[in-house]
Parts: structure tokens; sequence; C-alpha cells
């Protein structure tokens, strides 16, 4: 009887590691933004990945609830929990390229990339003409 409970435990180490590993090297999930002042969730949207602002935990009272830095006097109206902040990223190997990041804190857009790190935190990398700046996320 000890032998099926240690293969059933076997068999179910064997499922769940593959998940975990996955999850490990997937941007999906989230994360603390470099600041440890919010927290973005990337999940796919079709056949790529976006993140909205899931949290702010900054709560001094200076800081907007709204979209109040956006250039478009229409959108300072939008909550930013909820806010999508990062949009159309493709995979393309170990990196996903081709997507765009926007800052509610400077009311700006840049072109992005995402990369996982070795340890596990996410490289953000968002860049204007070809200046690039990187930041580090880690999961929330």
């Amino acid at each position: 009887m000890a032998g099926a409970g240690l293969r059933l435990g076997l068999l179910l180490a064997a499922l769940v590691a593959p998940l975990a590993v996955a999850r490990a090297q997937s941007v999906e999930g989230s994360w603390l933004t470099d600041d440890g002042k919010g927290v973005v969730r990337i999940a796919p949207c079709g056949a790529q990945m976006c993140g909205r602002i899931a949290r702010v935990l900054d709560t001094r009272p200076v800081v907007p609830k709204t979209d109040a830095n956006n250039p478009d006097p229409k959108l300072r109206s939008r909550a930013l929990v909820g806010l999508l902040t990062l949009w159309g990223f493709s995979r393309d190997g170990a990196a996903w390229t081709g997507g765009r990041a926007y800052d509610p804190k400077s009311g700006k857009t840049y072109r992005a990339e995402l990369a996982l790190n070795r340890d596990g935190s996410l490289k953000v990398t968002g860049c204007v003409l070809f200046v690039c700046q990187s930041k580090r996320w880690t999961r929330a």
C-alpha cells in the first residue's frame, strides 16, 4: 500500500513540475514594478501578451488614481487599476518583442521588449529612437 502512495506522489510531482517550469519561463503573471509602487498583470491578449495595472501600492495622497498625465485630456479620467500599459508583444526566441509600453507617470509610450532574467525576474526595456533603458521587475 505504501508503494501505491509513493507512486501516486511521484505521478503528481511529474504532472505538476512541468507547469512550474513553464510558469518560470513565461512572462505571464503578476509583476512588482522596479520602484515597488505597482503590480502589473501580464497575460495573453489574443496571440500576443499584454499587461494591465493590477494594483497601485503607493497610497500617498499625491499619487493620482487616474491616468492624469495622459497627453490626451479625454483619457485623463481613466482609472489606473485595469489600465493597459503593455501591449503587442510576440514571442521571439527567449524574448517578447514588438510591443509598446505606456508609462502613466510620464504619459509617454515607448517601443518595448520583455525578457526573463536568469534569476526569474523580468527585464522590461523601453526605447525612444535608439536610446533604450531597462528596468527589473520581480514576481509579485
